[in-house]
């Protein structure tokens, strides 16, 4: 395999792949070297070869290679990579990540279908469920509809007799603040008795997470069987049919506690709307907020005008009061006054009063009046018409609105997952504030198309996330490009929420997983995401042949549905699923169509079932599990592809 690309997601596909046991060689502009990213690759034996795109492939041995995955910086570098790679080797697995949909689908075009991945569209789901709360996550396998979610174990029992067949996936158990060496020490053994090789090794280090994890109180047990144990209260995560879900657990589709109220049709329906939303606002109308602003807005000279002209309203209308005689020889009233002074600064004068038969010093006042009037008038509206043109009462406008919401979810940076995680929001009904520092940001006329509010200003100042309300927030999303941003917008939305932080969903946007693993051990976040674990999946699957439908996070576990196609002669033809790993579920078998009969789909499989050439194995687990058994099911490099006519490599 050729991975083009040592960045977040290529790193941690070269990674995966070698985790698999396959052949790669890293590709990268001589330009990009990062002295980390080499290091690692030593570290795994992986050689790199840097230099201009079409010398480096040559080098790389594309004429070789089984596929090549191009993940490089940017969208021209992947463009010119992949037409490269295609026009070397016309019959080479492409796949290829690009970020702009027209580019996307005209690329796609040239390199075959499913082969270009988008990033951003492959993270934001995660993000947006976590901001939603335990969201089912609905997916189609074998033609079916199925849907994983997290239940919360109504009593103690089995699984088997709390959710019947719902396949469990995973249970996380309070546990007294006690390792017990011995059982950490058994958990070690047994996982490593599952699994062989390296698969063995990285079960036994979960394990010693999952014993680290007994002492911070959480323990998290992985596809469970289904007579394991259960206490009252423990988390859940099942799939299974909407059927089975609600045979055994209720409504799959309930509403969380943070999804919006529908509220029935009619007067009495609009009226009810109508005050959730004056609630969810602060009671306050559009009117009365952008009024604030523009208050708000207003500069010293635009006061200082508006001072000097009630000033003078004030000293005039005084004056007509007591010097100005009417025809009749009586005095005017305060109204008469008032009006006769704004007819006079605004030179409309309707001939109803005049100056012509007063004493001359009121007149004498009367030009002072008129030239002092309309030149404050003119300077006054001057600078509010500067102030309603300019950006400045918008960005205030949306600090308003935002700073008045309740139950709306804060997303921080407007990058290319942000706005798909803002997109993915506003389709849930939910209410949205941004944040974003760069007021040219190339997003921001997408998220203004679906009316959400725009705040700009730097998401790590304290005062600004209290501006929009962060205290009063149902989820916050943190998702800028830069890891360090994210960490200390993070630590000062945690300081905001005070008590409601164990029940507001923060989601932190690391881009390393080492990384947010120990940002979310140390600080007790529970949402902290990594784009590459998020991604990578999806480009290691497509280059091995495993077709990934869809990632999920279970706790901080990144989960992979995923279909296996079962090839004759391979590790999996004829094996019993109970002989796979112990964390990897099959949730269904679409099994070949034999001579003269018809394709049959088992759900839920038998653990004696076997695997036969041609079956469409669905599968879901972490996804180091899926990669192992992937492994299983690799053929002689001589042999083929299942389908495609291209080489397989043989692994390691």
């Amino acid at each position: 395999m050729l991975v083009c690309g040592v960045g977040g997601v290529g790193l941690r596909t070269i990674e995966q792949l070698h985790a698999a046991g396959t052949a790669v060689v890293a590709v990268a502009d001589a330009g990009d070297g990062d002295p980390v990213a080499e290091r690692l690759l030593r570290d795994w034996g992986v050689p790199i070869v840097l230099g201009r795109p079409r010398e480096a492939l040559v080098a790389a041995g594309i004429a070789g290679a089984a596929a090549v995955v191009c993940v490089p910086g940017g969208d021209l570098v992947a463009i010119q990579i992949a037409l490269l790679a295609r026009q070397l080797r016309p019959d080479v697995r492409l796949v290829v990540q690009m970020s702009n949909p027209a580019v996307a689908q005209a690329l796609a075009e040239v390199t075959g279908e499913r082969s270009v991945l988008d990033v951003a569209a492959l993270a934001a789901p995660s993000v947006v469920e976590a901001c939603l709360g335990a969201r089912p996550h609905p997916v189609r396998l074998a033609g079916r509809d199925f849907i994983a979610t997290q239940l919360v174990a109504p009593r103690d029992g089995t699984l088997r007799e709390l959710y019947g067949p719902l396949a469990p996936l995973a249970v996380d158990s309070q546990v007294d603040a006690r390792v017990d060496a011995q059982a950490a020490g058994q958990v070690d053994g047994q996982a490593a008795a599952q699994v062989d090789g390296q698969a063995a090794g990285q079960a036994a280090g979960q394990a010693a997470g999952q014993a680290a994890g007994q002492a911070a109180g959480t323990v998290t047990e992985i596809c469970p069987g289904r007579d394991h144990r259960v206490r009252a209260g423990d988390r859940v995560t099942v799939i299974g049919t909407p059927e089975q879900l609600t045979a055994h657990a209720g409504d799959p589709q309930v509403r969380g506690a943070g999804d919006p109220v529908r509220h029935t049709a009619g007067a009495r329906g609009a009226g009810a709307a109508r005050a959730a939303e004056l609630e969810a606002t602060g009671g306050r109308p559009g009117l009365i907020a952008l009024t604030r602003s523009l208050v708000a807005e207003s500069d010293r000279p635009l006061r200082g005008t508006l001072v000097a002209l009630l000033a003078l309203f004030v000293v005039s209308v005084v004056v007509l009061r007591l010097a100005y005689r009417k025809p009749g020889g009586g005095p005017m009233s305060l109204l008469d006054a008032a009006y006769f002074t704004v007819e006079t600064v605004g030179t409309i004068g309707y001939g109803d009063f005049s100056f012509a038969d007063q004493a001359p010093w009121l007149r004498i006042f009367a030009i002072v009046l008129m030239l002092l009037g309309v030149l404050l008038a003119a300077i006054w509206f001057a600078l509010l018409t500067e102030l309603l043109v300019s950006r400045r009462i918008e960005r205030s406008f949306g600090k308003r609105r935002a700073g008045s919401m309740k139950g709306h979810v804060v997303v921080v940076g407007l990058g290319a997952i942000g706005v798909r995680v803002v997109e993915g929001l506003h389709a849930a009904g939910r209410r949205v504030v941004v944040v974003e520092r760069d007021e040219a940001n190339r997003y921001l006329p997408r998220a203004r198309a679906l009316g959400v509010t725009v705040v700009a200003g730097d998401g790590t100042d304290a005062a600004l996330l209290n501006t929009v309300n962060v205290p009063s927030a149902a989820a916050v999303a943190v998702l800028t490009s830069n890891d360090m941003v994210n960490i200390e917008t993070g630590l000062a939305v945690r300081s905001l929420l005070g008590p409601r932080w164990a029940n507001v969903p923060v989601v932190l946007r690391v881009f390393d997983r080492e990384l947010a693993e120990v940002i979310g051990d140390a600080f007790g976040f529970e949402f902290v995401r990594s784009t590459a674990a998020l991604a990578a999946p999806w480009f290691v699957g497509a280059a091995l042949g495993l077709r990934v439908l869809g990632t999920f996070y279970v706790g901080r576990i990144p989960f992979v549905i995923g279909k296996i196609t079962v090839v004759a002669g391979s590790g999996l033809d004829g094996l019993a699923m109970g002989e796979l790993s112990a964390r990897t579920r099959v949730v269904a078998i679409s099994r070949a169509a034999r001579a003269g009969g018809t394709a049959e789909v088992e759900h839920p499989p038998r653990s004696g079932s076997r695997f036969s050439a041609g079956d469409d194995a669905y599968l879901v687990g972490p996804y180091e599990e899926l990669l192992a058994v992937l492994r299983r099911d690799a053929l002689d490099p001589t042999a083929a592809w299942a389908g495609t006519g291209q080489p397989r490599v043989q692994p390691g």
